[in-house]
């Protein structure tokens, strides 16, 4: 079995590199191998650890100085996480000021204690989340080096995502835990102090040990490559597992991630799932009257989401998943999630299925978390719905239709920013979440609206097959629907990513003209779109009214499913009006709609359809 995954290893790491030389030639990215081992003391919370980085610039710049992430430094009183959630006007309730109050032993620690590159000594300067770096000799274009270092660490009692002892008594959940070297990319460094957000790392290699207490039971990222020598339930069948001692060590490895998280605790019940034509997937949870019945249930939700997501939008690339009890409620690493486990079934089920969705956009195609937040969460929501619907329950609705809701109450509020913002500079956290969640989420659903379902389709899987790997960014995305679809579609990404102009359109008058009827539509909204104009005849006939945009360049195929296409107008943007004749007489009409597949994020719909019969009724 060891041998088998050792292969496996080997030939997606292959397969991976193979699709980032060829699919984007012109796109570099640095690779890291981290080769860490460490030791856990359960009694104080605290570790001790060593770590060898292997570390290719494969940049066309000289680097003179590096950062590592130190995050759990974040979890100390007037560190910046803690003074910014005490000074912004909406606190994340899990945080408010929980930070302030901890204690000595409660507060967290990453420190560096030494660090060498190619063996000779370097300089470095702890700046709280941030460990700055003077190399005494530039890492030049092409070059490996490796950096050697021995840290410490003490784990904060739970307060955002990693922690000890959270509210359900998880002991450990070991995210954001080691010194991580930050990402450089064509936009140079990005060394963000952690105050809340999200993440952006490098994708490499990562060969983990982890020595603790033999009680405990461990779950998370990568492959166990001694798991005859672990058990708790990840051993071969039939194999009678001995231990000795008071502790045990952990051998994980993971190939092509960028980001490495465990869990652990004695209580833990560990079961798998098989999948025919898919990886195996480990639920780690503590069993009780609060978990039992719907963890249960949530083993056959989470495979069938898994195969859901590989069918329609990429097939996931690694031979595991977890789902771990732990964290402060649902966060997103590779290969695995950490959520909150007391929950009723349908929440479990969608918290799950969100991370989950979360490995294809997170963790495989590398969004930029922090600084393109409504990439990852966008799509990721958006899939969550789409998801959900086909493996939990079908909707009778719109299924994208709460995201749009949260949207519109958020371009009402008078507080949202552009989804360009960073994701730790949102002024507030009621602009954050609609914006990035459900604007974005938005931002992908109107996406099909524009270029037609079946372009849409095509289209996310060739985002996928394209730029996994790759940490592609709103632009990339936008130039993947651009060569599917054939329209140009930069105009879309300016409106609705870097400004928060809106979309209002209405049907502003129905008019006889001799046998024939005239119709007037307006933009009162900043923000130009295509129109899709549904004409119900009183017969129960339709027929569809197209008017793309003149600067997209070409119009969307008919979609299946919709009144047939009778007339393509072409829009300028820079007419806030424009008339459409029709060869029917008014007394035929029944109704004249804009948009009736909701898809248009039009903040106000009440203009959007006239009754026509209704009106000439009242003249």
């Amino acid at each position: 079995m060891i041998k088998k995954f050792s292969l496996s290893i080997l030939a997606i790491t292959f397969l991976a590199a193979s699709s980032a030389v060829y699919a984007q030639s012109d796109r570099w990215q640095q690779k890291v191998k981290y080769i860490i081992d460490v030791t856990m003391d359960v009694e104080k919370n605290t570790y001790q650890g060593t770590q060898k980085l292997h570390y290719t610039n494969n940049s066309p710049d000289t680097l003179t100085r590096a950062f590592y992430h130190l995050y759990f430094n974040a979890f100390q009183p007037n560190s910046m996480m803690d003074v910014r959630s005490r000074t912004i006007t909406d606190p994340d309730r899990r945080v408010m000021d929980r930070i302030q109050k901890l204690s000595p032993e409660e507060i967290g620690i990453l420190k560096v204690k030494k660090l060498t590159m190619d063996g000779r000594k370097v300089d470095f300067e702890h700046v709280e989340t941030i460990l700055e770096v003077d190399l005494n000799t530039p890492i030049l274009p092409g070059q490996t080096v490796v950096f050697d270092m021995e840290f410490e660490g003490q784990v904060p009692l739970q307060v955002r995502r990693a922690g000890r002892d959270n509210a359900e008594g998880i002991r450990y959940s070991m995210s954001q835990w080691y010194p991580k070297m930050a990402a450089y990319d064509k936009r140079g460094w990005h060394a963000n102090p952690y105050v809340g957000r999200e993440f952006y790392g490098n994708f490499g290699d990562f060969d983990v040990k982890i020595t603790i207490d033999k009680t405990y039971i461990l779950g998370g990222t990568g492959y166990l490559q001694n798991a005859n020598q672990i058990g708790h339930g990840y051993e071969e069948e039939g194999v009678k597992v001995v231990t000795k001692g008071k502790n045990l060590t952990w051998h994980f490895t993971a190939p092509n991630v960028h980001d490495f998280m465990w869990a652990a605790d004695p209580k833990y019940t560990h079961e798998k799932v098989k999948m025919e034509n898919g990886p195996m997937v480990h639920f780690l949870f503590v069993k009780n009257d609060k978990t039992e019945e719907n963890w249960t249930k949530l083993k056959g939700y989470t495979v069938d989401a898994i195969q859901y997501m590989s069918d329609h939008f990429g097939k996931y690339p690694y031979e595991q998943y977890s789902v771990v009890q732990g964290g402060d409620g649902g966060m997103e690493y590779p290969m695995s999630t950490l959520i909150t486990g007391h929950r009723g079934l349908q929440s479990l089920v969608g918290v799950t299925v969100h991370e989950l969705i979360h490995s294809w956009y997170y963790g495989v195609l590398g969004f930029n978390e922090s600084s393109e937040p409504w990439l990852d969460e966008g799509f990721t929501t958006w899939g969550t719905s789409v998801v959900m619907d086909a493996v939990f329950a079908k909707s009778p609705n719109f299924v994208q239709n709460g995201a749009y809701n949260s949207y519109f109450k958020l371009a009402k509020a008078g507080y949202e920013e552009p989804l360009t913002t960073h994701g730790d500079h949102y002024n507030l956290n009621s602009a954050y979440g609609p914006g990035t969640y459900n604007k974005g989420a938005v931002f992908v659903e109107q996406l099909a609206y524009v270029i037609g379902k079946e372009n849409f389709d095509k289209a996310m899987l060739r985002l996928w097959n394209d730029w996994k790997f790759m940490h592609p960014n709103g632009h990339d995305v936008i130039r993947v629907m651009e060569k599917t679809s054939g329209l140009e579609l930069d105009w879309y990404y300016d409106y609705f990513v870097t400004s928060t102009k809106t979309i209002d359109y209405g049907v502003k008058s129905v008019e006889a003209a001799d046998n024939q009827t005239k119709i007037t539509l307006e933009r009162v909204g900043l923000m130009p779109m295509p129109l899709d104009i549904v004409v119900t005849y009183n017969d129960g006939t339709q027929e569809m009214i197209y008017l793309p945009l003149v600067i997209q360049r070409g119009n969307k195929p008919e979609e299946k499913g919709m009144a047939a296409r009778s007339m393509t107008v072409r829009w300028p943007w820079t007419n806030y009006s424009q008339e459409v004749q029709l060869d029917m007489p008014i007394s035929s009409i029944k109704s004249v709609e804009i948009d009736p597949s909701l898809r248009l994020a039009d903040v106000n719909r009440a203009n959007n359809k006239l009754d026509v019969s209704t009106l000439i009724e009242k003249k």
